[in-house]
């Protein structure tokens, strides 16, 4: 199995596992209609994040350094991260699983997923893109965002062209079926 191919695989396996884990936290949800407002404040907050983020991001092709870029290196991944944090609020899983459940998430996300992200994208940007990502690199947090933006921002507007390229219509179209359904299970409960 080619390096590509096993990718692949991995990018599916994950996939397969993501959409598991949703479907047995919707299944054992035990919403009400506050554990859905606050959640979704966070998945609002992460989709923002992330819908600007793939509105201006070109992958590897460019060093994008505007926007949320200037503030965190991995602003779809923060988006990410929020949006997990608000799907598990939303859920109310009984017995307090809910905060065993944001712990082992974040745990993974964490120590797992940017671990791994971390040690492949930079060195395939660093390839691309030489002094300059080291540059963004050294003064760009990998997650957390900072607070003040990178001061070499490259200058971008966002494109719609981009956001389509990228997909991120999915992610919206998920995240609002999801909320519709919890937030009819809180209602009906």
């Amino acid at each position: 199995m080619s390096e590509r191919q096993y990718n692949r695989f991995l990018g599916v396996l994950r996939l397969v596992a993501l959409f598991a884990i949703i479907v047995a936290l919707i299944y054992f949800a035990r919403p009400t209609l506050i554990s859905v407002v606050v959640g979704f404040i966070f998945v609002a907050m992460g989709e923002v994040v992330r819908f600007w983020s793939a509105g201006l991001l070109l992958k590897t092709k460019e060093l994008m350094t505007a926007g949320p870029y200037s503030y965190t290196r991995n602003p779809l991944y923060l988006g990410r991260l929020l949006i997990l944090t608000g799907v598990v609020v939303m859920v109310n899983l009984p017995n307090y699983l809910s905060w065993a459940a944001l712990v082992v998430g974040w745990a993974f996300f964490i120590f797992g997923y940017m671990r791994r992200k971390e040690r492949v994208e930079p060195a395939r940007l660093r390839e691309e893109h030489g002094e300059v990502y080291d540059r963004y690199f050294a003064a760009v947090p990998a997650l957390f965002p900072a607070f003040h933006a990178y001061e070499h921002a490259t200058p971008a507007k966002w494109s719609m062209q981009r956001m389509l390229r990228n997909r991120e219509y999915w992610m919206v179209i998920g995240l609002l079926l999801v909320t519709a359904y919890l937030l009819r299970q809180a209602l009906m409960g």
